[in-house]
């Protein structure tokens, strides 16, 4: 779904006023594996995290390189993934589907 620029801009307010949500917002996303949710949801926390300019910096990755990594279509290697979200302090985690406990 191609979201309007002043939905990403409120979008990118409410995650840089509000971290906590945008965490949730990504670990739901990933749960459900929604590749083209997660990289409108990573367009908008780029500008939130300063824009696209600050985040390739702090990635080391060229901003036309991160427009296309996020872009709709985009297909982000991992390393260009990881090095998105240490740009913005986060990183990705692997976690059991269940717990042992309750595989038992």
């Amino acid at each position: 779904m191609k979201r309007s620029r002043p939905h990403d801009e409120a979008m990118a307010t409410l995650y840089r006023n509000d971290p906590a949500l945008a965490l949730e917002v990504i670990n739901d996303i990933l749960s459900n594996g929604d590749q083209p949710e997660l990289l409108s949801v990573l367009r908008q926390l780029t500008q939130a995290f300063g824009g696209v300019q600050s985040v390739a910096e702090q990635a080391h990755l060229n901003p036309t390189q991160l427009y296309r990594t996020l872009s709709p279509k985009g297909n982000p290697a991992l390393s260009s993934l990881t090095a998105i979200l240490k740009a913005m302090g986060l990183r990705l985690a692997v976690q059991p589907l269940t717990t042992p406990a309750a595989s038992r």
